[in-house]
């Protein structure tokens, strides 16, 4: 991993209306393992997912900090995130 590397915060969509939210690399790789059932347990019960929001980030640090604000938000700041989103 090179420290230039572009990391992303995104939210998916599961069949059953629940988010999940993540980080990553490769956005549509990482929906695709979501939907394969090789991404995390969450959401191997859950599918089909699909991303619904995707921020990119400086760094893994600042990926996993906005993952974790982003999951801590009440379900209708979520929504209201990826309603916004550009």
């Amino acid at each position: 991993m090179t420290s230039e590397q572009t990391w992303f915060c995104y939210i998916l969509k599961c069949a059953d209306g629940s988010l999940y939210t993540g980080i990553t690399t490769e956005p549509p790789r990482r929906e695709r393992q979501h939907n394969d059932g090789s991404g995390a347990k969450y959401t191997r019960g859950r599918r089909p997912v699909k991303m619904v929001y995707c921020e990119p980030a400086r760094s893994h640090a600042q990926a996993l900090r906005r993952e974790h604000e982003i999951r801590t938000l009440p379900r209708p700041l979520k929504l209201t995130l990826i309603r916004t989103a550009p």
